[in-house]
């Protein structure tokens, strides 16, 4: 491994601050410079940009980004732990690095997109990756505060997030995705990347807001797929018929065929659905 700036190697940095990482906060160190160097380069140009960063950690892809050019890295860790690692990097990086200890699950995006342009670049913490991006891409206001997400995930949850109609992986968190972003796999990345190994493959998401999602209530979208997906194997008019008895009626006057499963739903057609029935 061959290093991107004149800071300690990763490894010497886990073993100088005793940075185990820990399954309780979903921790799987990123080691390999030259593939964080890949991933802040996914999310491309960021030298007028502000970059948020969740969960550095001992700061491998922290490091990257700044090597990348960013103008400033806002980094977010509720690990105590790791604050003297990214310590470091900050006085190497003089003025373009900000730790804020906190839990990103409570943080205010608004507060932090003040500075200009932001990015959200980030291996995210496995037991809470799936609700950030919930948080990120069903903001009540749109466009969102950011421009881009370019984010870690176990590759099955980000064969979910991008996945459409007829794919197995489709499901609620491909049609939330789907209405509100453009998203892609950027790359898959192994277990032996990372310490300790997960038992699972990874994959780089990039996703881009849509400047005019389809009009939609939020949580009746929220709903219908919850209630959809949740009954997969049903028909819609199974299905759907917890949150309205007259859900066959519903969809017959919208011209969905009551006997469809959920599956078979675009985007488009979930969002006619959660229209009509915040109707009723």
């Amino acid at each position: 491994m061959s290093q991107i700036d004149t800071l300690p190697p990763l490894r010497e940095v886990i073993r100088t601050h005793e940075l185990q990482a820990k399954k309780a906060l979903g921790q799987n160190f990123l080691l390999d410079l030259n593939l964080t160097l890949r991933i802040a380069r996914t999310a491309g140009d960021l030298s007028q940009t502000t970059v948020l960063e969740v969960g550095p950690g001992p700061g491998g892809l922290t490091r990257a980004l700044l090597v990348a050019g960013a103008k400033k890295v806002v980094a977010v860790e509720k690990d105590p732990r790791c604050l003297p690692a990214l310590a470091e990097i900050a006085a190497h990086y003089p003025g373009r690095l900000e730790v804020i200890e906190a839990d990103a699950l409570t943080l205010d995006l608004a507060g932090i997109a003040e500075g200009g342009p932001l990015k959200i670049v980030a291996n995210l913490p496995y037991n809470v990756g799936t609700q950030l991006l919930l948080n990120w891409i069903t903001r009540p206001a749109w466009p969102p505060e950011w421009q881009s997400l370019t984010l870690m995930f176990q590759k099955e949850v980000a064969e979910r997030i991008v996945a459409s109609t007829g794919d197995k992986a489709y499901g609620r968190l491909g049609v939330l995705a789907g209405w509100r972003c453009h998203s892609t796999i950027a790359f898959d990345v192994g277990p032996k990347a990372f310490t300790p190994p997960p038992k699972v493959t990874s994959a780089i998401v990039h996703l881009t807001p849509r400047e005019t999602p389809l009009a939609v209530d939020l949580k009746a979208l929220e709903r219908v797929t919850a209630a959809a997906f949740g009954q997969r194997r049903k028909m819609l008019r199974a299905s759907l018929k917890a949150l309205d008895p007259d859900a066959e009626r519903i969809l017959e006057g919208i011209g969905i065929t009551p006997t469809r499963r959920a599956e078979e739903l675009d985007v488009a057609q979930f969002v006619q659905v959660a229209n009509a029935f915040a109707r009723g």
